[in-house]
């Protein structure tokens, strides 16, 4: 029984076979790449500059922005270049850290994502505390907690996952190095500690989840009962778009972790992967300026 140390490299999922379709994917992830960048890179650049935005709901959005722009470019460049290069490998120590990295700024996101519902939930539930209860402090301790909670998340699961021996050859049915891939190649039963691992992480991303959901019940409940139509309509720019990114990230990890086995297959994996790691990060920018007068004022001087 060989171990997993003792693959030197993995050999990826490649997209396509010829070199016109390989061309083709690099030009579509390409334009999809320097979207993303585009799009989080002017939103960082927004509310770092405007002091108008240096508020607690901005702060929190700006390492939004952040980790999206670290878990498109860890999955993504790779991809191109491997399309480019006509080749499928990537490294040992390049695939921990893809996973390390993946792991990392996903759970960091959610984190931070249950923080923003709290930041609205206060913001519209209890505004008179607003100002007592999200202080800078407040606020930079929470993302820092966010952080935090992803980088002890990833260190688990990455030293758990690596730690597994592997005699089932050393390719991946995915175009990035993905966790449940991974334990595909294990050839005991020692995977099941990395199982339970993600049972675990599922039951606390559940509890956030129930979190978000009765906050988000307590400030459309708020919200419905305002008089005035102008108080309605900036409350729901605020919270619309967060609730859509809250859907769209925990829609596509839901599916692409918690699928059947009967239904699975490389191209379904491949599209699912395709959809919580690279469509969210680009859609992210283009949800939140949609409805935010102060965002758009703030972009257009950008």
């Amino acid at each position: 029984m060989s171990n997993s140390s003792s693959y030197n490299e993995f050999l990826l999922l490649a997209f396509a076979d010829t070199r016109e379709l390989q061309l083709l994917h690099f030009s579509l992830f390409l334009g999809i790449y320097l979207a993303a960048l585009l799009g989080n890179g002017l939103i960082i650049t927004a509310v770092a500059c405007d002091h108008r935005l240096h508020t607690p709901m901005y702060f929190f959005l700006l390492n939004l922005s952040l980790l999206d722009l670290g878990t498109v470019s860890t999955t993504v460049p790779k991809s191109m270049a491997n399309s480019l290069w006509d080749t499928r490998a990537i490294s040992y120590s390049g695939c921990a850290a893809q996973v390390f990295l993946v792991v990392f700024l996903l759970g960091g996101e959610y984190s931070l994502l249950t923080v923003m519902a709290y930041d609205r939930y206060i913001a519209i539930c209890k505004p008179l505390h607003y100002e007592t209860l999200m202080g800078n402090r407040a606020c930079v301790r929470m993302a820092a907690a966010a952080w935090v909670s992803g980088f002890l998340h990833a260190l688990i699961h990455t030293a758990n996952t690596f730690s597994i021996p592997l005699c089932q050859g050393n390719t991946l049915e995915q175009f990035f190095c993905e966790i449940p891939q991974i334990l595909k190649l294990s050839c005991s039963d020692s995977y099941l500690r990395e199982v339970g691992l993600i049972v675990v992480s599922v039951c606390l991303v559940s509890g956030s989840f129930i979190f978000i959901v009765l906050s988000y019940v307590q400030i459309f409940t708020v919200v419905l009962r305002m008089p005035s139509e102008q108080g309605r309509h900036k409350a729901f720019s605020t919270c619309l778009p967060h609730l859509a990114v809250v859907s769209l990230f925990l829609s596509t990890d839901t599916f692409a972790y918690l699928k059947p086995p009967s239904i699975s297959s490389p191209a379904l994996d491949l599209v699912v992967s395709v959809l919580y790691s690279v469509v969210p990060p680009t859609l992210n920018p283009l949800i939140y300026s949609m409805r935010n007068k102060e965002l758009k004022d703030a972009l257009r001087k950008v």
